[in-house]
């Protein structure tokens, strides 16, 4: 086993926190959802409550709000990048189960590795071999044993979800308009431009902006939601990001589609058959093997 190096210390827990908080949205949606909030509300009060507690942060850290003219572009892009992916997943929850749509997103890290190819940024055979066995691990959990169905519609928003967030995952990594700028800053930027399209999405329909959020549980869901899969989530995978590169980090997000298994089975009786237990012990493996073999 290789020496891990300061820059791995710091960004392998980062990245395994950012698969466990990210898999936490199901927790936290799937009872808003159950009980007729719009999504566009959900995610309106998910983003503003992350950049209310992100922007008071910053601000009792004494932290300057300053960007210049190239980094608003860049920031304004993951910001975009960054609220698709969120719309894609919350519209497959209401085809196929959420741990099952959470698990689907997995397929980002085979994306990201392809996209740094084309950016000659190619892996080592350890990161490889991860990527092939937690893809085969995620194709294992999504088979189905007959005791649920796959809405193709589901799967496809999920993908379309991975593929926006892979993007994200490579600008933050490659982008270097924004490398001077702190992790939560960046995080602060790209989730107030999600809260200003979703605010816009609900002002342009017919949808009442508090629509099925009624009640303390409904709030304090939405908290949760901006906390841990929002707040938490993506400052830590740019830690990651910048630290292990961005290949790295998104394979060590195989911990959200876990999370959000295990949370779909223990909260919301969702089946936890032998396909998803093998698909799950796969992808811890490959990713065990990645970290002891490479040093960043």
């Amino acid at each position: 086993m290789k020496k891990l190096s300061k820059n791995a210390i710091i960004g392998y827990p980062a990245g395994i926190i950012t698969g466990i908080t990210y898999g936490l949205n199901p927790l936290f949606a799937m009872p808003l959802m159950k009980n007729g909030a719009a999504i566009e509300s959900i995610l309106f009060f998910r983003y503003s409550f992350a950049v209310l507690l992100l922007g008071l942060f910053l601000v009792l850290r004494k932290q300057s709000f300053r960007i210049s003219g190239k980094q608003i572009g860049v920031l304004l892009v993951l910001g975009l990048l960054y609220t698709s992916s969120s719309i894609f997943l919350f519209e497959a929850y209401d085809y196929i189960a959420s741990g099952l749509a959470t698990t689907l997103i997995f397929l980002y890290p085979v994306l990201v590795a392809i996209i740094m190819v084309f950016l000659k940024v190619v892996p080592s055979w350890p990161v490889w071999l991860a990527i092939a066995a937690t893809f085969g691990g995620v194709l294992i959990m999504t088979q189905s044993d007959g005791s649920q169905t796959i809405n193709p519609i589901g799967v496809l928003l999920s993908i379309a979800s991975a593929l926006v967030y892979a993007l994200f995952i490579v600008i933050i990594n490659r982008s270097k308009a924004i490398a001077g700028i702190s992790n939560s800053l960046l995080t602060f930027y790209a989730l107030t431009v999600g809260a200003i399209v979703f605010l816009g999405k609900i002002l342009s329909s017919d949808t009442a902006i508090t629509a099925g959020i009624t009640t303390g549980a409904d709030w304090l869901n939405l908290v949760g939601l901006a906390l841990l899969p929002t707040i938490v989530s993506t400052a830590t995978l740019a830690i990651a990001s910048r630290n292990i590169g961005a290949t790295k980090a998104s394979v060590l997000g195989v911990f959200g589609p876990i999370t959000a298994i295990i949370i779909g089975t223990l909260m919301f009786g969702e089946p936890l058959t032998s396909h998803i237990i093998i698909g799950i012990s796969i992808s811890i493996i490959a990713v065990t093997f990645m970290i002891a073999m490479t040093k960043r």
